[in-house]
């Protein structure tokens, strides 16, 4: 370990401690997805959402104007750990890889001698799933583990998230295993993303769902510094806390987050604190970003700044007893252009001035127009015109130099992970060229929210509502792959197969490599009939997602219905290998063995699709035939009155 790291002389007042007393900080480095600042009690929430974030507060530094670079997440903690701005790390669009031989804080923690962990909310940030790919650099444990739902009926929380008191408890259990000191800990908490949905009590507490998932994200961290207190953690570990990104919730238009860069979405919450509690209370007023982060996080420790970092160390603010003229904060997305073909947007906040370059450029007075509602384009010509140039000048020497060509596109699957999420992946929208050319997202705002209204309503299972919502997008946008997709599940939910087809065969003329269109189109061809041409969009996921159940029981089951008996028998064991009680496999198996005059061997398959269905008539019927085979007389009559009892229609 470098002798650095044996010193706190850094620990900001210049305050060298003695080296036998001295000892290396933990740090708890926790990211609230989606938080806006103005939830937060120490920047001046009167809702008392945040009381245990609000006593970290105390105990530490508040940043009381912090600035994200981007309003999505992966871009947003590319920049948090690496120090560089989008342009630079290049990770703009979700799926983007973080460059191998870019330095970020985990990894240079974890060679200075820390033990590394990260414990992630979301399927977003998950590397092993692809989403996030390199963001599991530096630790030497990665909790994450999710997936996309595959059926309607699944747990989200089981699948593409996991509640914030699910997050903590995975991190309590690794610290309660791995006593080693320093720790690193990444705590990443999904809960205010939308869709909003606290768990009880928070979602009768608070009228609005979002500020209930803020005081529940602030309840779970709670818990984790209370553990921290009771193991005596506490004291000599920094607690740095900061949102990725906030949410418009309807400012300026836009429901969520991803296409504007107005504060609702770009201001964040950012606070610090030290061991010992050394400069409790303080604030800095000065305007900071979250590219600042990483270079300020290795000042404190005395570790080398890599010389790729493009933030600031703000130790120099935090011990600073006067004002700092502000730093000028650039923040982009891409989003617009990727997802729907329209321009890009880029900010610059410098001086008093907030610049929006768009196709309709933006000026707004932030000291007299915090809501950025009285565009000055018109009356400040000559200041709009200076920051257009700063702001191409900044993102010219901040950009790395690369090779348009060789940017990744994601890949279907990568591309569901986001329709899982909500958000909609690049698409055939986006043209070639410049990301700043295309319509104006100003003008085009109400058709990213009808999307996301739409991709929601298919969640919940409203899919009568979810219809006309996405015919609205695609009559505006028809290459939106996402649209295309969700339209065809909602058609084929609610039987209207033929028009399910035609949406689902345009999603996957689109995207065809995408499993999830394809297995949803051979579901509405096989529903009408066609089991021939399901076929190969049945054998087309089976073997893409090979460990996929239900894929490889459809197949099966068309197989079974096209004179493909024994090929349906092996694909059906082979589901069950996958998932002993799968229900329709059981069944079509026993079944199948019973019309082959297999009886002993179909009885066992039969009876568990009986446990894994009781009410179900069809496995007690089809038993009570295997039985009779077997002579079992008795035991088929009892089967039979069962299946009779079952399928007799109830009184009403």
């Amino acid at each position: 370990m470098p002798r650095s790291l044996l010193f706190l002389c850094v620990l900001l007042l210049a305050i060298c401690l003695p080296s036998a007393a001295a000892e290396v900080p933990n740090i708890v480095f926790i990211t609230l997805d989606t938080t806006r600042a103005d939830r937060m009690g120490f920047l001046g929430n009167t809702q008392g959402l945040t009381p245990n974030l609000d006593l970290i507060a105390r105990q530490g530094v508040v940043f009381e104007r912090a600035y994200s670079q981007a309003p999505l997440t992966p871009v947003s903690h590319a920049t948090i750990f690496t120090g560089t701005y989008p342009q630079f790390h290049t990770v703009t669009d979700f799926g983007h890889p973080l460059p191998s031989l870019l330095p970020d804080v985990p990894e240079i923690l974890q060679k200075a001698g820390y033990h590394t962990a990260a414990f992630i909310g979301s399927l977003i940030l998950d590397p092993h799933a692809g989403m996030a790919p390199g963001f599991d650099r530096g630790f030497g444990f990665f909790d994450a583990g999710f997936r996309p739902k595959t059926d309607p009926d699944e747990d989200r929380y089981s699948t593409v998230e996991r509640r914030g008191g699910d997050v903590v408890s995975h991190a309590i259990n690794w610290l309660g295993k791995n006593p080693k000191t320093p720790f690193f800990m990444w705590v990443h908490l999904y809960d205010p993303h939308a869709p909003y949905d606290p768990p009880a009590p928070y979602d009768k507490r608070f009228k609005d769902h979002y500020d209930g998932e803020i005081a529940y994200a602030d309840a779970s961290l709670g818990k984790l510094f209370t553990y921290l207190r009771e193991r005596g953690l506490y004291e000599n570990t920094i607690i740095v806390m900061m949102s990725d990104h906030g949410e418009s919730l309807g400012a300026h238009g836009e429901s969520m987050h991803g296409i504007f860069l107005y504060d609702e979405t770009i201001r964040v919450p950012l606070i610090m604190k030290l061991p010992n509690e050394l400069l409790a209370k303080k604030r800095v007023t000065t305007r900071v970003r979250l590219v600042d982060v990483a270079p300020t996080i290795l000042s404190m420790l005395s570790l080398p700044l890599p010389p790729t970092f493009q933030g600031e160390s703000l130790v120099p603010l935090m011990k600073g007893a006067q004002k700092a003229d502000d730093l000028p904060a650039y923040a982009e997305t891409d989003y617009p252009h990727r997802a729907f073909g329209w321009s890009a947007l880029r900010t610059l906040r410098s001086g008093k001035y907030l610049y929006v370059r768009a196709p309709k450029r933006e000026l707004y007075d932030q000291s007299l127009d915090k809501d950025a509602a009285h565009n000055l384009v018109s009356t400040s010509p000559a200041v709009a015109s200076t920051l257009a140039t700063q702001i191409d000048d900044f993102h010219d020497k901040t950009a790395i130099v690369r090779d348009k060509s060789s940017e990744s596109q994601l890949s279907a699957e990568q591309a569901e992970n986001l329709s899982a999420l909500g958000y909609v992946a690049s698409t055939g929208a986006a043209q070639p060229g410049d990301v700043l050319q295309g319509a104006d997202p100003k003008d085009k705002i109400g058709i990213s929210n009808v999307l996301q209204q739409g991709m929601i309503a298919v969640e919940d299972g409203r899919y009568g509502e979810a219809i006309p919502l996405l015919q609205q997008v695609l009559a505006d946008s028809p290459l939106v792959t996402a649209a295309q997709m969700q339209l065809g599940i909602a058609l084929a939910k609610t039987k209207r197969y033929p028009e399910a087809i035609v949406a689902l065969k345009k999603s996957v003329e689109q995207l065809p490599d995408s499993a999830q269109s394809q297995y949803e189109l051979g579901l509405a061809l096989f529903e009408t009939g066609s089991w021939k041409e399901s076929v190969p969009y049945f054998e087309f996921v089976a073997k893409k997602r090979p460990k996929w159940a239900d894929a490889k029981y459809s197949l099966a089951s068309v197989y079974a219905r096209t004179q493909r008996v024994p090929e349906a028998v092996d694909l059906l064991q082979e589901v069950i290998q996958l998932s002993p009680k799968h229900f329709r496999a059981n069944l079509l198996l026993g079944r199948i063995l019973t019309l082959q005059h297999h009886p002993s061997d179909a009885v066992p398959y039969l009876r568990q699709a009986v446990d894994s269905a009781p009410d179900n008539f069809e496995p007690h019927a089809f038993l009570a035939d295997a039985l009779d085979q077997l002579g079992d007389t008795q035991g088929a009559t009892a089967e039979r009155s069962r299946a009779q009892s079952l399928k007799a229609p109830s009184p009403n």
